[in-house]
């Protein structure tokens, strides 16, 4: 029982970085007036950092999942990578609405690699 808490532990405290992290970047920037709503109106530069540092969260989330794990690390950063899809897919459908279209694809196709590369740099 012990071992499946700190399982879910973490892999939620990954979670819980990643959505933390991009809350807090998000956040910064649009008090600053460096990044505006609706997402659209942002110069692609923009919309290029932020999935960047988007992907680069999805690794350190994994990355902690990882060092988390009281066994089998990559087999936690797979399955935090793949409530990752599906939460992505979900809010890609969502707000499918509003443009651009390729950031929701790219921050899910992304997190793929990322969730790996934070996870073997941990792991390894």
């Amino acid at each position: 029982m012990t071992k499946t808490l700190k399982s879910i532990g973490a892999v939620l405290a990954g979670l819980i970085a990643i959505f933390a992290l991009s809350h807090v970047t998000d956040l910064i920037l649009e008090k600053s007036g460096a990044m505006k709503l609706p997402f659209d109106t942002n110069p692609l530069w923009l919309k290029l950092f932020v999935t960047i540092y988007r992907t680069v969260y999805v690794a350190i989330g994994c990355y902690i999942t990882a060092a988390l794990a009281p066994a089998k690390p990559m087999k936690h950063v797979y399955i935090l990578a793949s409530i990752g899809v599906v939460l992505g897919i979900l809010g890609a459908v969502a707000m499918w609405h509003e443009p651009p279209h390729w950031y929701p694809i790219a921050l899910i196709v992304l997190s793929i690699p990322a969730a790996w590369a934070g996870g073997k740099l941990r792991a390894s």
